[in-house]
């Protein structure tokens, strides 16, 4: 009789296809699909007066799947639990060992930090108990947001519109968003002028700044900027009195962290976060290459540590010296110092390619559009922060005229180092080419000629408001939520419409500011960010067993309890601003206004209780129906699958699953819509019979 080969649990369906594939027939390999089971949905699922013990319950349609993986574990004698190496990965592995009857000091549970057959092989061989720290702060995190989001939420319902919640730590975050829009309101401009100066040496002119004696950093009145122009006039001459050249070194960036590619990657491709997130999982869990099968690209993608294995160094040194030769080599010991954070668990790696010679170019035909942008952007981030600095020596030459000091700046680069592969983007900015110029020659005491002198007004600006990355930076920085939660925090804010994303800029919303408010005043430890983020400190001492995870749960329930039964009788109902619309009411002529019931938004007449007429509010696409020229709008299937059909349904029947563009058909004027085959995109005409095409580039 055949030994029964040994089960490998893992969550998704992409992550067994790729251990599949290197494994081979040695082992069976089944997904979960996630989690299987959790706390109810329809019910509080917590029992508070019992030690906040949590009711789990197989998910609905789970239980198919779950007989599936019973049956198969009956099956051998070896079971190991492969989810991911985090806290909620811990905690799947425990809801599977508690439904497959797998003891939990059995060692079933292995983690990888990348899906490579080296990585599985060598957890296989050290499988070890299901942590059960891990697992304890991932329930308190678990029950603490339950807690917020079904007793408060329900408050919001009652005195505020339905459909509303309010998250622990969604709710700092939208507090975040709009303190921030209030010191915008707030902020008053002040005028100030800078002044400079253009001077001519051997037919080469020279640009410098003002910087003294008045002002700071050389901004001054209008007053003072009139007086240093009464004292230089074109034409006459400035003095060299000091000139300094010094070496420096510019260090490359550190590899990725989760919060650090999602701000790159805002910033640089334009991806929203929660875009980042999934196709840096499609990169992770493994993807089909030319010529190797379905391997894992990128190690794992949640992480808030820059921590790199020494065998990845030493793979990516050898790499470095031979493509880019020995003095591109990173000196050991050498570069950027990573920054003290809060909350740093530093439990995984830094995200880096899984094999360094994999190069992007290698890859461009395997991958689809975005999956290649990211992946080269991975790679060339770590393989830049392995690479030597740039060195450059910087000048300042320093000049005088009338009592007044001016400065100019050059830079000579004399060795490239990284910037040779990657430079690091600021925010809302494309890592530009070096514009550092060079200065002259120039010594001291030598007399150089004003070619021209000017005043420029400026006025102090406001803070910007927030983007995803500034918002994810900010969030990491106050120690708010952990590196698997940001692109849940941003995504539930843009649901709920407690902000909206206007220009690459999240705005909060009337809404949002109204929840805030009444937050503030009744819940004040639901959006204090210093509570928020002591609450996170005390999950990771869950995780370190210093405190038991009950008493966690007991400090934070006893005051929000009675907090809401205050506000129960306190509160009063809030009304918001009607959000009109130019639909008109086909019973009455009346504008229709948007309200919020038990399913969504619907349209409703502004002349209720006069007159009742409702109809379903239709999100419009922009685009304009091929068959009779009304809009395209946003449907759903019974199932809940979106598609695109017209407004004049059902006089009109044009549907599409293919979401329109706001492109229009070059060949005969029609709208656009996205079509995706495989990793391939492209633009086709909606309207039958034109067959216009075109691919998007890779």
């Amino acid at each position: 009789m055949a030994k029964p080969k040994p089960l490998i649990i893992v969550e998704s369906p992409a992550k067994a296809k790729t251990i599949s594939r290197f494994l081979g027939n040695r082992y069976q390999v089944k997904a979960s699909m996630g989690h299987v089971r959790d706390l109810p949905k329809s019910q509080f699922g917590v029992s508070v007066d019992k030690g906040f013990l949590p009711r789990y319950i197989t998910i609905r349609g789970k239980g198919p799947l779950l007989k599936e993986l019973r049956d198969a574990a009956k099956k051998t004698d070896r079971v190991f639990l492969a989810t991911d190496p985090d806290r909620e990965g811990e905690a799947i592995s425990w809801h599977l060992a508690e439904s497959l009857g797998i003891p939990v000091d059995k060692a079933s549970r292995i983690e990888f930090h990348e899906i490579t057959k080296d990585a599985v092989t060598q957890a296989i061989r050290q499988a070890r108990p299901i942590d059960m720290r891990l697992v304890d702060a991932q329930q308190a995190r678990r029950v603490l947001d339950r807690i917020v989001g079904y007793q408060l939420s329900p408050l919001l319902w009652r005195k505020v519109r339905p459909g509303l919640s309010a998250g622990r730590v969604q709710s700092a975050a939208l507090k975040i968003l709009l303190d921030r829009e209030d010191a915008i309101r707030a902020f008053v401009p002040e005028e100030y002028y800078t002044v400079a100066l253009e001077a001519m040496t051997g037919g080469k002119t020279i640009s410098a700044d003002y910087t003294g004696p008045l002002g700071a950093r050389g901004r001054i009145s209008q007053a003072d900027a009139e007086s240093v122009l009464g004292g230089i006039a074109a034409g006459s001459t400035v003095t060299v009195t000091a000139v300094k050249t010094r070496e420096r070194r510019r260090f490359p960036a550190l590899p990725f962290t989760t919060s650090t590619l999602q701000q790159e990657a805002s910033r640089r491709l334009g991806f929203s976060v929660k875009r980042t997130m999934s196709l840096a999982q499609q990169l992770y869990e493994g993807l089909d290459v030319a010529g190797e099968g379905t391997v894992g690209l990128v190690t794992y993608i949640r992480t808030d540590s820059t921590r790199v294995s020494e065998g990845a160094q030493v793979e990516t040194q050898a790499y470095i010296e031979a493509v880019f030769g020995s003095g591109y080599r990173k000196i050991p010991g050498a570069g950027r110092a990573e920054k003290a954070r809060p909350g740093v668990q530093d439990a995984h790696e830094a995200i880096r390619p899984t094999v360094v010679a994999r190069h992007p170019d290698h890859l461009k035909s395997s991958l689809g559009r975005d999956q290649f942008r990211l992946y080269r952007l991975i790679w060339e981030r770590f393989v830049a922060s392995q690479m030597a600095p740039e060195v450059y020596d910087a000048t300042s030459a320093d000049f005088t005229a009338g009592g007044a000091l001016f400065r100019a700046k050059g830079v000579v680069v004399k060795f490239k180092g990284f910037t040779e592969l990657y430079q690091e983007s600021t925010e809302g900015d494309e890592p530009a080419e070096d514009g550092r110029a060079p200065l002259p020659p120039l010594e001291e005491g030598e007399r150089l000629t004003v070619a021209a002198i000017v005043a420029e007004q400026h006025f102090t600006e406001p803070p910007p408001p927030f983007t995803e990355a500034s918002l994810v930076k900010t969030l990491e920085e106050l120690g708010i939520g952990r590196p698997s939660t940001y692109a849940p925090i941003i995504d539930t804010l843009l649901q709920r419409t407690y902000a909206e994303r206007l220009q690459k800029r999240l705005m909060p919303t009337d809404l949002g500011r109204v929840v805030v408010d009444l937050l503030k005043k009744y819940f004040p430890e639901i959006v204090d960010v210093s509570f928020t983020a002591a609450v996170e400190g005390q999950l990771d001492q869950v995780e370190s067993a210093e405190v038991a995870w009950q008493h966690v749960l007991e400090r934070f329930y006893r005051p929000f309890a009675e907090e809401l039964a205050k506000a129960e009788q306190d509160v009063e109902k809030v009304s918001l601003p009607e959000e009109t619309t130019d639909e008109v009411c086909a019973e009455c002529g009346r504008p229709m206004v948007v309200k919020y019931g038990r399913f969504g938004k619907f349209l409703a007449c502004s002349g209720y209780p006069e007159c009742t007429q409702t109809r379903p509010y239709l999100e419009k696409t922009g685009a304009i129906c091929p068959k009779c020229h009304k809009t395209l709008v946003v449907r759903r299937t019974r199932k809940g699958r979106t598609f695109y059909g017209c407004q004049g349904y059902p006089d009109c029947d044009f549907v599409t699953w293919n979401r329109p563009s706001d492109r229009t058909c070059p060949r005969c004027g029609s709208h656009m819509a996205q079509k995706k085959k495989g990793h391939r995109e492209s633009l086709f005409c909606l309207k039958e019979g034109c067959g216009y095409e075109e691919q998007q580039a890779q």
